[in-house]
């Protein structure tokens, strides 16, 4: 059974430009905008869980394959 998309390519194609436009020079602020992504959808986020998200998003080039990933893993259903 496929399990249904949490995010649209759409929604991950804007967050990743927003990442890379932003330099991700500062983790916390790539973790911040991560949290602000998630929230918007109706999920709740670690803070610790996602600076450690943005640092693999940032080493992997922010591939769209491990930020989706990275995002499916931080998304709590509140």
């Amino acid at each position: 059974m496929a399990m249904k998309e949490r995010f649209t390519a759409t929604e991950l194609c804007a967050l990743r430009n927003d990442l890379i436009e932003g330099g991700m020079i500062d983790s916390r602020e790539a973790a911040e905008l991560l949290q602000v992504f998630l929230a918007g959808r109706g999920y709740g986020v670690s803070p610790e869980a996602a600076i450690d998200a943005a640092g693999r998003v940032e080493i992997s080039g922010c591939s769209l394959p491990v930020l989706e990933r990275e995002l499916e893993g931080l998304a709590w259903v509140m």
